[in-house]
C-alpha cells in the first residue's frame, strides 16, 4: 500500500458523551470526531487542545492513500500486524474514503521502516 506520513502532530482527545463540541475541534487540516454512548473521541492539531483536556498528545498519522473501496479487506490488518509486531502501539481511525493510522511522534521513524520492510510505500 501507499502511505502519506502527514506532518501535524496530534492529540487524540476524550469529552463527556453529552458534551457541546467545542470550537477547537472544529480546526486543522486533520480532524476527526467520533461519538459513541459513552464519550466523544476527537483527533486534532495539538496546538488546538487546551491543556486542561483529557488527550493524549504528540500523535501522527498515516494516511493509506485511497480512496478504498469498501468491498476492500484486510487494509489495517496489513498495516497494523507489522507495527504490533515491532511492538509500535497504534491509533486507527477511518474516514469514507481511506483508513488512517496514528503512532506516537516518538515511534514514527521506527514505524515507517517497519511499514516500508512489509512492503508498504511510505512518503
Amino acid at each position: 500500500m501507499n502511505l502519506t506520513l502527514l506532518p501535524d502532530l496530534l492529540a487524540v482527545c476524550k469529552l463527556p458523551p453529552d458534551a457541546p463540541l467545542p470550537a477547537w475541534t472544529r480546526h486543522g487540516p486533520f480532524v476527526s470526531i467520533t461519538l459513541t454512548p459513552e464519550e466523544i473521541s476527537v483527533v486534532c492539531p495539538n496546538a488546538d487542545v487546551p491543556s486542561d483536556a483529557d488527550a493524549e498528545r504528540d500523535w501522527r498519522a498515516f494516511k493509506v492513500d485511497g480512496p478504498l473501496g469498501f468491498e476492500l479487506t484486510g487494509i489495517l490488518v496489513a498495516l497494523a500486524t507489522p507495527l504490533a509486531d515491532a511492538g509500535i502501539s497504534i491509533f486507527a481511525t477511518s474516514t469514507f474514503n481511506t483508513d488512517y493510522l496514528l503512532v506516537k511522534e516518538d515511534q514514527v521513524a521506527h514505524a515507517a521502516r517497519v511499514l516500508e520492510a512489509a512492503g508498504h510505500n511510505v512518503r
